[in-house]
């Protein structure tokens, strides 16, 4: 019953992968994309995986496809433009996929050969994959792991400030300036005196005489 699952959830994989390039709408892209995020999740599941299977959706599905969907919606991006001689190169990108799936299986099958007893572990009661995961990252691969941090980090600030650059078409105002701002700097009250409506005389009426 497992292989069956896994292979319905792989071929939805493959479909909603093929759909992500192949449709015209931006938006449907995006969402088949989700749903390939969500079987790639499943596939980590089965293979008891919990924690990347729930980074998957809370980082992929939770904030990197909500920011694409963010992206295509606020910037009118021509996406026919972008698609002209799509087929084109469909014959070299399917000659390169296949390629490239045979050398995988070729990989795979020779490393399972290799391997005895190759397939999905049993474990046993009690086991949990977030608590070993956390083992290893904070006690061998502890080095490793606060060097990707301060890669990461690095990578932050160096977006941060390639936004705060300060460029001369744009009008900035201090907050500072603002707030030291009184009244009396701003409203000038004027005391002039009224003025007295003009009297409109009535016409006179018209007796006859030329």
């Amino acid at each position: 019953m497992t292989e069956v699952i896994f292979y319905v959830f792989a071929a939805i994989l493959l479909f909603a992968g093929l759909r992500v390039v192949t449709a015209k709408n931006p938006v449907h892209a995006a969402l088949y994309l989700v749903l390939s995020f969500f079987n790639g999740a499943a596939l980590w599941m089965l293979m008891q995986a919990e924690f990347l299977a729930v980074s998957l959706i809370v980082v992929y599905v939770g904030a990197v496809m909500v920011l694409f969907l963010f992206v295509v919606m606020m910037l009118d991006i021509n996406f026919e433009e972008l698609r002209k001689g799509f087929w084109k190169y469909v014959p070299v990108a399917g000659t390169v996929a296949v390629v490239m799936a045979v050398e995988m299986a070729l990989i795979l099958s020779h490393r399972a050969a290799q391997i005895e007893g190759a397939g999905l572990v049993d474990h046993p009661a009690g086991y949990n994959n977030a608590k070993v995961l956390g083992q290893l990252i904070y006690t061998e691969y502890f080095l490793p792991f606060q060097l990707a941090a301060v890669l990461l980090l690095v990578g932050m600030i160096a977006a941060i400030a390639l936004t705060l650059r300060k460029r001369k078409n744009t009008k900035y105002i201090n907050p500072a300036n603002q707030i030291q701002v009184k009244r009396n700097d701003r409203v000038k009250i004027v005391s002039m005196p009224a003025e007295e409506r003009p009297s409109v005389e009535a016409p006179k009426a018209d007796d006859g005489q030329a």
